[in-house]
């Protein structure tokens, strides 16, 4: 399969005739977008070129334009429902926010300035059990500095991690010392981004983690570090749970810690943690189920509409972050397309969805670990676990952080600032 889907050029020809049409009458713009200002200039971080490695290959992103006049086309024929019956989010996205969003996308976003700031960074391919995976491979310029291995999850993506890098990498340059500095390893997980697509089940928590202990091994790192939220916190715990060679610890933003046997009464923050959790699975948790049993049904309109799909990603930017559901409050919008598009021009929102099919009732669940563990507890996170519930698994539990001022589930994507601070307390004295 091409990794920028195109449709054939018959239908396209229509579809422009179409398009051509609507923009006579002024309901549509095919001309470029503006430029939209970048959110973080990535060509201004110092780093070291990574060495070659064996089975190791330098990666461009290069986006043909006939697949974003193809998404143009798309979106100046949007077809919308009837709005919502209700003046919240209680019934899903609202259609006055989607509309005002996708008007931005069509109008005034553009993806080059994205795939500018991805190529001003290292980015290399590598073969792993027979599957293309892709990552960011940022060297510091600092002496001793650690091996970072970031995880991101799903409506998610390696541009999560892209405010984060320079500080990481090159704290003298972003108010912290040169102990702090870090070396950044940041895979796309299987079926996201511009890593290869499962073509069979198998690629479920425990063989990602596998992939991910040889990817740093590859890399030739003795002793590293690693992160991760959402479905990274699942990767990164089954690196905990496996041992992965080299592993010295791991830092979670998302503790897989659902309520162990409880000791007696439920205390008042266990309590307050097993209700989120069951508002959660009673009226939040519809998209998990529907891609864990029919990823290839919700698939099909994932593939075929832009619109269906920047909804089924930005109604999680906006429920999930702590943003009361504003997420242009905490993400700019080039953020949350730049995030958006990935997942479309890729054609991965059946790929992204299987991981839930092969891991989320299974493989995404409490583990017992004895590898040192620290965990940062954002306030608007999904669910908030106390500590004790992490003292009973994880035995060399020595970090953990709930008096965070803000950031909700995607906390290095809204809050880099903390996200970093909360790394280099966390692994200050595993260097």
């Amino acid at each position: 399969m091409d990794q920028f889907p195109i449709p054939d050029l018959s239908r396209r020809s229509a579809l422009r005739g179409l398009a051509a049409a609507a923009a006579a009458s002024g309901v549509a713009s095919l001309l470029p977008a503006d430029a939209g200002a970048a959110s973080v200039d990535v060509s201004k971080i110092a780093f070291e070129r990574a060495a070659a490695r064996a089975g190791v290959k330098p990666f461009k992103v290069a986006v043909p334009q006939a697949a974003l006049d193809d998404l143009k086309l798309r979106l100046s024929m949007a077809r919308w429902p009837d709005p919502e019956t209700v003046t919240d989010w209680s019934q899903g996205l609202p259609l006055q926010r989607l509309q005002s969003l996708v008007d931005y996308w069509q109008h005034s976003y553009n993806w080059r300035r994205a795939e500018a700031s991805l190529n001003a960074l290292p980015q290399f391919t590598t073969n792993i059990d027979g599957l293309d995976i892709h990552f960011l491979h940022v060297r510091s310029k600092h002496a001793n500095a650690l091996p970072l291995l970031l995880t991101h999850g799903w409506p998610g993506s390696i541009f999560e991690f892209l405010k984060v890098i320079g500080p990481l990498v090159d704290p003298t340059a972003h108010g912290g010392k040169a102990e702090d500095a870090f070396h950044v390893v940041i895979p796309s997980l299987p079926g996201f981004g511009f890593s290869g697509k499962p073509q069979a089940t198998g690629w479920g928590l425990p063989h990602i983690a596998r992939a991910w202990s040889v990817l740093m091994g590859r890399l030739g790192y003795s002793k590293w570090v690693a992160q991760g939220g959402d479905w990274g916190a699942g990767v990164t715990t089954w690196l905990a749970r496996q041992h992965a060679a080299g592993l010295a610890a791991v830092h979670l933003n998302l503790p897989i810690l659902f309520p162990p046997p409880l000791d007696g009464t439920p205390d008042a923050q266990e309590q307050a943690s097993i209700a989120q959790l069951v508002a959660f699975d009673g009226a939040k948790s519809g998209y998990a189920k529907l891609q864990g049993t029919r990823p290839q049904t919700i698939g099909y309109a994932l593939a075929d509409s832009p619109v269906a799909q920047a909804a089924w990603i930005y109604e999680k930017l906006g429920t999930w972050s702590d943003s009361g559901n504003d997420p242009e409050s905490v993400l700019s919008r080039d953020e949350m397309l730049d995030n958006i598009m990935l997942y479309w021009l890729t054609d991965s929102g059946a790929s992204s969805a299987r991981l839930y099919a092969e891991s989320f009732t299974t493989d995404f669940s409490t583990q017992k670990l004895d590898l040192p563990v620290a965990v940062s507890v954002f306030p608007g996170e999904l669910f908030r676990p106390p500590r004790k519930w992490g003292e009973r698994v994880y035995s060399k539990l020595y970090y953990w952080n709930e008096a965070l001022p803000r950031g909700g589930h995607f906390a290095a994507f809204e809050q880099p600032a903390l996200f970093t601070t909360e790394l280099r307390r966390a692994f200050a004295t595993i260097r």
